[in-house]
């Protein structure tokens, strides 16, 4: 007598099972997940770069506004554009440049947010002293001091925060500093008193409102930097990160 299959296992084999899993909802969510936070945390970093960086120079235009003084480079910018007829936006760009050159001996490496600094800093602050009309009286000089100083620590912790590379003159700061050895601190206040007596030479502006931007910025700058500050998450398995492309960027102060 032949004997079945299933007389020999005690039962009918069911269908072959699929030895391949069908994802479930959850685990393509949990796959995608990082590459989308990845995304959003990178958009992020851009939005917050180019719009601190518009108002910076937003906050610049109206320290000159003011006509109170203005910080060490604007005075070095706005000196230079009184001999050369040029737009004080203008001349920062050009200045942004040549400093950027700079980098090529001290072995810096520019990232995004350093050439776009050159670029878009120059250009919001022309914009902006097109548009903005010169305030009348001492009060209302006073607050547009106030406002384009506290604008700028904003300004500042929006841009570096966004940890796409640094400035150009901040660049050359931290590449001086580890050539010679010397603290940023000192080396920063030495660059500052050197484009500060160039630029008061040359007929920028310095009064009561670069000492208060001298005294203001550095714990300015300090706060929005926490404030403002992007979470740093280490490289995800879909091999993105939200790691910064130049970790250098120095804090003002």
């Amino acid at each position: 007598m032949v004997t079945g299959a299933a007389d020999i296992g005690g039962a009918a084999p069911g269908p072959v099972a699929d030895s391949r899993r069908v994802p479930r909802p959850a685990d393509r969510a949990r796959r995608t997940d990082p590459a989308r936070r990845d995304l959003a945390g990178w958009t992020r970093r851009l939005v917050q770069l180019y719009l601190g960086l518009t108002l910076y120079g937003v906050s610049a235009a109206l320290q000159v506004r003011a006509a109170l003084g203005l910080d060490p480079w604007d005075v070095l910018h706005q000196g230079i554009a009184l001999h050369t007829h040029r737009a004080i936006g203008t001349i920062s760009i050009a200045v942004g440049a040549v400093v950027l050159l700079a980098w090529i001996p001290l072995r810096q490496r520019p990232g995004l947010g350093t050439v776009s600094n050159v670029i878009v800093v120059g250009l919001a602050l022309n914009e902006t002293l097109a548009l903005l009309p010169t305030p009348t009286g001492l009060a209302a000089r006073i607050a547009t001091l106030a406002a384009g100083i506290v604008l700028c620590g904003i300004a500042t912790g929006m841009y570096i925060t966004a940890r796409l590379g640094p400035g150009p003159r901040d660049g050359v700061m931290t590449g001086l500093a580890l050539r010679t050895g010397r603290s940023i601190r000192l080396t920063r206040t030495a660059i500052e008193l050197t484009v500060l007596a160039a630029g008061w030479l040359l007929g920028g502006s310095v009064g009561p409102g670069t000492v208060l931007f001298a005294l203001a910025i550095g714990p300015l700058s300090q706060f929005f930097l926490r404030v403002l500050a992007i979470p740093v998450r280490e490289p995800s398995a879909a091999g993105l990160s939200e790691v910064a492309l130049d970790r250098s960027c120095p804090e003002p102060g």
